[in-house]
């Protein structure tokens, strides 16, 4: 198996809708064997999350392993996409407190399109500076045009997520390890580079990856093409 050891894609209490702080998260992704954990709460168009406030006073929370939690610590927010242009739900002052975000497609926010209105959204999405990668892009509620967005994703210094919440049989996504296959085989083919996110609500799965190895071994997916082996190549990937 290859190096894995980092998690940008997790959830705390902040999102209402998981159970665990940001220490016991930070815990959790230890015992999965990472160097860094990042805390990716969503923005405030999902139902029942923080409002913006939540995002302005990240400063407080210590980012390096030796100053709180023993390991590297970055803040984030999963940010919902809310129109087809590929707008997204906090402007650029909340955002520029952000050390990174994801954007992502949730029914809760946005109807699903059609293909050609899921791919500009995401698209769209993309050409946001804060954005360094696009959540669960393999999500069966949104059908996606994975080539463009792979060749897109190359194009903005984007990562493409490999969520393994979605790859989970008992999750909320399983139906997207019917689409791994094709969503895989697009970004090798344009050489667009992929990290690994769990996608946790709880310390239990923070740094928890087992799914998303099982399929990109399955497809062979190149190791070169995943960012998760190098926090420094990551922080360097976020600052671009």
């Amino acid at each position: 198996m290859m190096k894995d050891i980092l998690d940008v894609h997790t959830h705390t209490i902040a999102s209402v809708h998981a159970y665990s702080t940001i220490r016991e998260m930070a815990e959790g992704a230890k015992r999965h064997g990472m160097k860094l954990i990042g805390i990716s709460d969503h923005g405030p168009a999902m139902p029942g999350t923080m409002d913006d406030m939540y995002f302005c006073n990240f400063r407080v929370v210590p980012r390096e392993a030796a100053k709180g939690y023993g390991i590297d610590v970055l803040m984030g927010a999963e940010l919902n996409v809310i129109d087809y242009a590929g707008s997204t739900d906090l402007c650029a002052k909340w955002l520029s407190y952000l050390d990174y975000a994801i954007a992502s497609l949730h029914d809760l926010c946005i109807t699903p399109g059609t293909r050609e209105q899921n791919t500009s959204a995401l698209i769209g999405a993309m050409r946001n500076p804060k954005v360094k990668i696009i959540g669960h892009p393999d999500n069966p509620a949104f059908e996606v045009d994975f080539k463009k967005l792979a060749k897109a994703a190359k194009e903005n210094h984007v990562l493409l997520e490999v969520n393994n919440s979605s790859y989970n049989p008992k999750g909320s996504r399983p139906e997207s390890r019917n689409l791994a296959g094709e969503y895989l085989a697009a970004a090798k083919a344009e050489g667009a580079m992929m990290i690994i996110g769990s996608d946790a609500h709880i310390e239990f799965d923070a740094g928890n990856h087992e799914f998303a190895h099982d399929i990109l071994k399955t497809y062979d997916f190149p190791e070169e093409l995943i960012i998760n082996s190098d926090v420094g190549a990551f922080k360097e990937w976020i600052k671009a």
